[in-house]
């Protein structure tokens, strides 16, 4: 029977097709993107040491200042840090990426292409050359390769410009159809050529919810493309009275990998960045690994500490004894099946 399905295979003329014993070219995820959090980590992956998925389409989306491309550029760094040859192409719609900013967050400017796109067309076109470029290389040869856009919800449309420079005000309600069908294309490229995707989007207040409700942008294009899916919110931090960074909620609203609808808290600080493991004593509680006693937090030993202080020096009181622990714990909390 084997002989028969790949006979049939071949007739289709499918390039995507393939025995499932074979793998799935364009669905199976042998590597993930550390995203610089614990936590983050395993809302996505299940595990503290997964993170986003290398061969999928991930959207995180939120209103303004979230923190949205600090997490993309994050992530960037981390990609290319995993490899010395690896490259990253960015495409940028808000006209707000420097140099300088880039290079701040410790990415390496020598390996990322910024691709400035104003329309859905012109992202679709540019996006699919590279795919195509790439994909044509003998696999042996192909280096790690990422692509970002920041952001969806920047996009016009061809005929949006068009109307605009005519002095028209009319808004083109084919821009939906126009992202569905660049989607479809993207999805089954990127995974074929195991390149990871992160796409930064809006979210706006649904008017009339029954229950406080937030959407994303950009019509249903993006919602059945993306693998994940995320919605950060954040509340700020403060030292006394000096804000000195964020609090942001990560709620996972779509998932294949990973149960929908979980919820994790990251910090996002002024001077370090994504704090790598703020977020792990809620799951360490939660699981009996550490114990809350009124105010503070029993630990293995016995002793009993200060959140604050336990976030202070992560490296002392998170041990990999402790974090081994914690990753089981995640798996139970976030992965399918284990409930």
């Amino acid at each position: 029977m084997s002989n028969f399905l790949k006979e049939i295979i071949k007739e289709t003329g499918n390039e995507y097709a393939s025995l499932v014993s074979e793998g799935v070219d364009s669905a199976d995820v042998t590597s993930f993107i550390d995203t610089g959090s614990y936590s983050f980590n395993a809302l996505l992956s299940g595990s503290i040491y997964g993170g986003l998925p290398g061969n999928k389409i991930t959207a995180i989306a939120g209103e303004a200042a979230t923190g949205k491309t600090f997490f993309a550029l994050g992530i960037c760094k981390n990609f290319l840090d995993m490899d010395k040859e690896a490259g990253v192409i960015y495409f940028e719609s808000e006209s707000a990426i420097s140099k300088e900013m880039i290079e701040s967050r410790g990415v390496d400017s020598k390996r990322m292409v910024i691709v400035p796109v104003a329309t859905v067309q012109e992202f679709r076109n540019q996006s699919i050359k590279i795919l195509d470029k790439y994909i044509a290389q003998p696999e042996a040869s192909r280096k790690p390769l990422m692509f970002v856009l920041d952001s969806l919800g920047m996009l016009s449309t061809t005929k949006e410009m068009e109307d605009t420079a005519a002095g028209k005000e009319t808004r083109d309600m084919t821009r939906a159809q126009i992202l569905k069908a660049a989607f479809r294309v993207l999805t089954l490229k990127l995974g074929r050529a195991k390149v990871p995707m992160i796409i930064t989007n809006h979210t706006y207040d649904v008017v009339g919810a029954y229950m406080p409700m937030k959407e994303m942008g950009g019509g249903s294009g993006l919602k059945y493309a993306a693998s994940t899916i995320v919605y950060l919110s954040k509340k700020k931090e403060k030292d006394g009275t000096e804000v000195i960074g964020n609090i942001v909620h990560c709620k996972n609203a779509k998932s294949r990998l990973t149960l929908e609808n979980k919820m994790v808290d990251v910090r996002l600080t002024y001077s370090k960045g994504l704090d790598r493991y703020y977020g792990l004593l809620d799951l360490a509680v939660k699981h009996g690994i550490f114990k809350q006693v009124s105010t503070r937090i029993e630990l293995p030993d016995g002793s009993k500490q200060y959140a604050k202080s336990i976030y202070s020096e992560p490296e002392k009181y998170f041990t990999k004894e402790i974090l081994k622990q914690i990753d089981e714990a995640a798996d139970k909390e976030y992965s399918y099946g284990n409930q």
